[in-house]
């Protein structure tokens, strides 16, 4: 394993485990960012406009392929914390069958609804074009992307951050040579750029499996890791499909934004688009601490270390505040030059509409934060059911937001929409994460352990043969006995409520 996130300080641990995520996470925002660039620049301000419109219809899938993968290594983590190697072998397997499958459905799914839905979505009919040959070159390498985000999940969950970082850094200088390749070389237009980013990742994704199956010996799986009881599949559905799911009703809301933006014209979409991208940007540090979170909680879940869990999601929130003001401040500094980037000549109303959408989002960050840090706490100790009803609610707020505040208020009421959905997703997350940390904790110290923080919580695990029954001690491959728990120590079988 290469990081330990059940041992030493919270606060120096997630701290340390984050900033890898993060400057990969803003590479990986380097390939929808040059993209909008060089699109903006070299074919025209029609063409942004057309892959901007395309955001909400991608994060649809590309979210639901990030939860969904992200939810199979919460699995793996547990195990990780647990010390049981062949059932992280197991879970390696399982998670790799399992996108095998899904990405085939994903993708001819995702390739003939791209039309009907930007069709519902109202793209105006100058965009439209644009917009469909960007994101169907996109979902066509879908798998691209699965694979991708299941290597770097897997990844994190067995304490490495800085390996999927180094691949990330190698897919965005890869991504900016392709562009210019294939959209000025070939003149492939916005199709160019597309497959560009599908050709980065995929060699980013290949880079990371192999690197994993040489540096890892845990992750080297055979034939019979795929031979497993139907049960330990489903546990890794019951965790990544209600995050995959989550993401994409999300996106759902995004979608109806979008929809009442389309409305308002091709000049407000292409500031809205310009805009977006430096709001994603100066997101991505509250981003990669919730992503350490996930990963911190599920270890610690695994090990039994329950209030280990709750001083870190608190020493998080502290870290997430300060990312939120951080990133307030580059917003509204930078919004000018930031938006200047993107759209080639800018009007002054362009300008003035991207300095407007980034100062609301910006005041509402530390909202944002607090979904990061408590949905991903949730998310890493199995609970990814809870998140995804938080996801409904951000969607009811950002759909409610969009249709009237934008009807009423224009573009600033659309300003406000994403704000509205943060708030009313947050009031969930943290009322479900108190109670269910508190319950989890009296259970614990309810059952007369030794170690009270360490308690049987779950009475189900994997044993060495992929068998679900009962794990009386946990066993390293040849035999070799793991620490030996205190009594009634987490089982590494441990999925959450879905199995209580």
């Amino acid at each position: 394993m290469n990081k330990d996130l059940t041992a030493g300080k919270p606060f120096k641990s997630i701290l340390f485990f984050t900033l890898p995520i993060f400057i990969g996470n803003v590479f990986q925002q380097l390939y929808s960012m040059i993209d909008a660039i060089i699109v903006g620049h070299t074919i025209s301000d029609a063409a942004l406009a057309g892959v901007g419109a395309t955001g909400a219809i991608s994060f649809l899938v590309i979210g639901f392929v990030q939860g969904l993968t992200a939810g199979f290594a919460v699995k793996t983590s547990q195990l990780c914390g647990a010390g049981n190697e062949e059932g992280i072998r197991r879970s390696v397997a399982s998670s790799v069958a399992l996108s095998v499958v899904l990405s085939i459905l994903l993708t001819f799914v995702s390739v003939f609804t791209t039309m009907p839905l930007l069709r519902l979505m109202q793209t105006p009919d100058d965009i439209i074009g644009f917009s469909y040959d960007y994101i169907v070159t996109i979902y066509w390498g879908l798998a691209a992307s699965v694979f991708y985000n299941l290597a770097s999940s897997i990844l994190r969950a067995l304490g490495d951050s800085k390996t999927p970082l180094v691949f990330l850094i190698l897919a965005a200088l890869l991504n900016i040579a392709f562009d210019f390749a294939f959209i000025l070389g070939f003149g492939m237009g916005v199709e160019g750029a597309g497959w560009a980013t599908v050709l980065s990742q995929a060699l980013s994704a290949i880079g990371c499996f192999v690197y994993m199956f040489v540096k890892f010996p845990v992750c080297r799986v055979r034939l019979r890791h795929f031979v497993n009881k139907p049960l330990f599949y489903l546990q890794h559905l019951v965790i990544g499909v209600p995050m995959a799911l989550q993401y994409s009703i999300t996106a759902i809301g995004m979608m109806v934004q979008q929809t009442a933006l389309n409305k308002l014209g091709t000049q407000i979409v292409t500031a809205y688009t310009a805009a977006s991208k430096v709001d994603n940007l100066a997101q991505q540090s509250m981003s990669a601490l919730g992503t350490a979170v996930a990963t911190y909680a599920g270890q610690n879940y695994g090990a039994g270390k329950f209030r280990r869990i709750k001083e870190g999601v608190t020493q998080s929130m502290i870290m997430g505040a300060v990312c939120a003001a951080v990133s307030l401040v580059l917003v509204v500094t930078l919004a000018k030059p930031l938006t200047m980037l993107f759209v080639d000549d800018p009007s002054e109303e362009i300008i003035s509409l991207s300095k407007e959408f980034l100062l609301w989002q910006g005041v509402f960050y530390i909202a944002l934060a607090a979904i990061f840090v408590y949905r991903n706490a949730l998310q890493g100790i199995g609970r990814s059911a809870l998140t995804m009803i938080a996801g409904a609610t951000e969607l009811v707020m950002r759909s409610l937001a969009s249709i009237f505040l934008a009807k009423w208020f224009g573009f600033t009421g659309i300003c406000f929409s994403s704000p509205s959905a943060w708030i009313g997703a947050d009031v969930f997350l943290l009322i479900a994460y108190f109670v269910i940390m508190h319950k989890v904790i009296k259970k614990a110290m309810r059952s007369g352990a030794d170690n009270p923080i360490a308690a049987v919580y779950q009475k189900k695990g994997v044993s060495n043969d992929g068998k679900v029954e009962p794990v009386p001690e946990i066993e390293k491959e040849g035999g070799v006995k793991s620490e030996e728990k205190p009594q009634g120590a987490l089982s590494v079988g441990e999925t959450g409520a879905a199995f209580e």
